[in-house]
């Protein structure tokens, strides 16, 4: 390799290292400017909203927890999104298994229309919705809650999951079945365990999808016995107008959870897509 093409390959280098730099700035930056402002003072934030905190005080969290039940909305988040992605998970773990291994008529089809309703726009599934849950007599329970958004969730998690199990040699099932063990068997003791990075890209991404979600919780609760963080920011835009770094806090304490949740689960999740994108 001559020295213009390897000055030639070290441009190109800093140029995608510079663009990368500067995308994670741009994700990166407004989160921190958040939960920065959350330690400032009011004074603080109106004399120069960029500047850093001169002391990191705890005041705006005191504020926010007291001004809202924030607790009592970060329980009923956590119940929610934590029940609906096990139910999600398991359910559709279930589902993939079968559309990747079994073979029945209208599979394909069935598999298609499945998967087409992640393009549907979840604001005109509002109304039957509301009526489903309405006549289940779920209304403004977190039991309604968690069987909507485990069926918001069901596209994607079945694409991953079915993606994966079509990955799995069939040779690890031939075995079992070898051993004596049934299709329940196989699929409780040697596929799910396989399918651990699958099940938990599925699981990160649904619990994420309940944790953000604020349309459904919105329309489907009127009280804090169901109402879910989200919600709560819906009216601290006009409760803590005053007060920003009340604001700020309650704004972080919703996001942060979230953020937790992907950093630790991310290598499981990148090492899934992968995974996935490679059919034998």
């Amino acid at each position: 390799m001559n020295r213009t093409a390897r000055w030639r390959r070290l441009a190109m280098q800093a140029i995608l290292y510079l663009f990368l730099a500067a995308v994670v700035c741009v994700a990166v930056a407004p989160i921190v400017w958040v939960v920065l402002s959350s330690f400032k003072t009011n004074a603080e934030i109106l004399n120069n909203a960029l500047s850093f905190p001169t002391s990191f005080g705890l005041e705006g969290y005191r504020i926010a927890l007291e001004l809202a039940p924030l607790a009592k909305y970060f329980v009923n988040s956590l119940i929610v999104s934590g029940l609906s992605t096990v139910l999600n998970v398991l359910v559709l773990a279930m589902a993939a298994y079968a559309f990747a291994r079994l073979e029945f008529r209208g599979k394909s089809l069935l598999y298609i229309i499945l998967c087409t309703a992640m393009v549907i726009p979840m604001t005109s599934l509002m109304h039957p919705v509301y009526l489903v849950i309405n006549r289940l007599h779920l209304y403004d329970t977190k039991t309604g809650l968690v069987l909507v958004y485990a069926a918001l969730g069901l596209p994607i998690s079945l694409m991953i999951l079915r993606s994966f199990f079509l990955t799995v040699p069939k040779s690890l099932e031939e075995a079992a079945y070898v051993d004596g063990a049934g299709f329940v068997r196989t699929f409780a003791q040697i596929m799910l365990p396989v399918a651990k990075p699958a099940l938990a890209s599925a699981g990160v991404l649904q619990f994420l999808t309940a944790w953000n979600e604020f349309t459904y919780a919105l329309v489907l609760t009127n009280s804090n016995n169901a109402r879910t963080l989200p919600l709560s920011l819906g009216f601290f835009t006009s409760q803590f107008s005053y007060n920003y770094t009340a604001m700020f806090a309650a704004i972080s304490i919703a996001v942060l959870p979230s953020i937790l949740v992907f950093a630790i689960f991310q290598e499981q999740v990148v090492n899934s897509m992968v995974t996935g994108a490679v059919k034998e």
